[in-house]
């Protein structure tokens, strides 16, 4: 029986575990969207959901972010700009929305992401393009 079982172990380690759970929230935070399994996002949902009302309370919650993330920016992110947008709402930050199946192994997938979330995060890691000049204007370069 699995009476008093707390969390699902996704057939990983317990560090395993702990450090996939580590890199999902901060890439979670990082790009505010993420696609993944849906057992996955089931068990990433109420620690997100911690980590953003850990960021809405006191200052000494950088440090315990710090502990939880081991990562500065994400633990910044928290605290300026995700405890921020949240100030008014008492829970229910992230939701959970099921996308069809893995065409490899057909596992469930889902995306998982803040509710009234940024966009543009998305785009963080993306080079900017630079604009395409017309090849008119280069050939005339070249011959001048």
């Amino acid at each position: 029986m699995r009476h008093g079982m707390a969390n699902k172990k996704l057939n990983r380690t317990s560090e395993h575990r702990k450090a996939l759970l580590k890199n999902m929230l901060n890439s979670l935070i990082k790009y505010e969207q993420i696609t993944t399994t849906l057992p996955k996002a089931k068990f990433l949902k109420p620690q997100a959901d911690k980590i953003i009302t850990l960021g809405k309370e006191t200052l000494l919650t950088t440090k315990m972010l710090m502990t939880k993330l081991q990562d500065i920016t994400s633990a910044r992110k928290v605290t300026k700009t995700l405890s921020k947008r949240y100030e008014k709402r008492n829970g229910g930050y992230t939701r959970i929305i099921k996308s069809g199946f893995r065409y490899g192994d057909n596992a469930p997938m889902a995306v998982i992401e803040f509710v009234d979330r940024d966009v543009e995060a998305k785009r963080v890691d993306r080079k900017k393009k630079e604009p395409i000049k017309d090849q008119n204007e280069e050939k005339k370069l070249a011959t001048a």
